[in-house]
């Protein structure tokens, strides 16, 4: 499974961007996907993830009710959706696919696959 995010840039605080990771190499449906983030100098850390059919969906309390985890089988996207970004959202966005679809879990090491990482900043 290749994976491709992107969506990244420079944002005011207050402000919104969208990310998208792009799959392929495998049925994207039958897979699961979270997003982490790595701040500088930080560990990296769970955002958000999503079952194969989107039902079943868990986020991070630092970004519950801001960010919003979507996925389109149909193009072999997930999307993070961020509103009210924080400076302390700044950080490198990654995308990962785990092989158990039903879960929609937090571990890094449930996650087979990773993508390249997007970086977002955030200026107050």
């Amino acid at each position: 499974v290749q994976l491709q995010a992107s969506g990244g840039g420079l944002e005011q605080a207050g402000g919104s961007l969208r990310l998208s990771c792009a799959a392929s190499g495998r049925t994207f449906s039958s897979l699961a996907v979270g997003w982490f983030r790595q701040a500088p100098g930080k560990e990296r850390e769970f955002v958000a993830a999503i079952n194969w059919s989107g039902v079943n969906i868990y986020y991070a309390d630092s970004v519950k009710g801001r960010f919003t985890i979507s996925r389109d089988n149909a193009k072999n996207t997930v999307y993070l959706q961020m509103h009210s970004l924080k400076p302390e959202d700044t950080a490198v966005y990654y995308c990962a696919a785990d092989v158990f679809g039903y879960r929609r879990t937090s571990k890094e090491s449930d996650y087979a696959y990773w993508g390249q990482g997007t970086l977002v900043t955030v200026s107050s």
